[in-house]
């Protein structure tokens, strides 16, 4: 089961909840904003979040963090480039925004763990590297239910930007080119700010 809602502060982003219809446990994808909200969501469903997990470090995905970390008891992991976004507010652009997100404490991935759930570790997530918007930019994908959660590495129609610290655009192309787009066209995309796509949808945009 996938829920997305958009939580908003400086920017509106998309919050991902990937939760096990069987366990009803499940993973938190990217809270950006809104905690309080967040929260309840969780205590409606009945949900049991056993991770939060980042596709990145820029503080519009990891606004909410701390307070749901600290309510719930749970990590919150991100890849082991991150930790200079989560602990330097001017990387994580906080400090431009009148925000000063700081995080530590994460647990870190690598390209190519598999992240699993304990209350059925047959609901997994693999974590992609795909710098280029950020340097610990990563998607994670399930090839049981065919998505991919990409934060902003790719979007409906577009790729993501590489005007920020870090950013780079020979990396991000490849990043789309190897590791995404590579993917089965049937491949749904849930990014960080816009409806969701397949890669049959994005491939001709790069492709032709």
């Amino acid at each position: 089961m996938i829920r997305r809602i958009v939580v908003k502060d400086v920017f509106a982003v998309n919050c991902y909840f990937y939760i096990d219809d069987e366990t009803r446990h499940g993973f938190l994808i990217d809270p950006g904003a809104q905690a309080s909200r967040i929260l309840q969501k969780i205590e409606e469903n009945g949900w049991t979040i056993e991770r939060i997990l980042l596709t990145h470090g820029h503080f519009d995905h990891t606004g909410a963090v701390s307070e749901i970390a600290q309510t719930l008891g749970i990590p919150y992991c991100i890849h082991r480039d991150g930790e200079k976004y989560l602990t330097d507010t001017r990387w994580n652009l906080s400090a431009y925004c009148g925000r000063n997100v700081y995080l530590d404490g994460a647990e870190y991935f690598d390209d190519g763990d598999i992240i699993r759930l304990k209350a059925n570790p047959s609901f997994a997530l693999k974590v992609i590297h795909t710098p280029g918007h950020t340097p610990d930019s990563v998607i994670f994908y399930s090839l049981q239910d065919e998505v991919a959660f990409v934060g902003d590495t790719i979007f409906h129609d577009c790729p993501g930007s590489t005007q920020y610290i870090g950013g780079n655009e020979v990396q991000l192309y490849n990043s789309i080119y190897k590791r995404i787009l590579t993917l089965p066209d049937d491949t749904v995309l849930y990014s960080g700010h816009t409806e969701p796509t397949t890669i049959g949808q994005e491939r001709p945009m790069y492709c032709g």
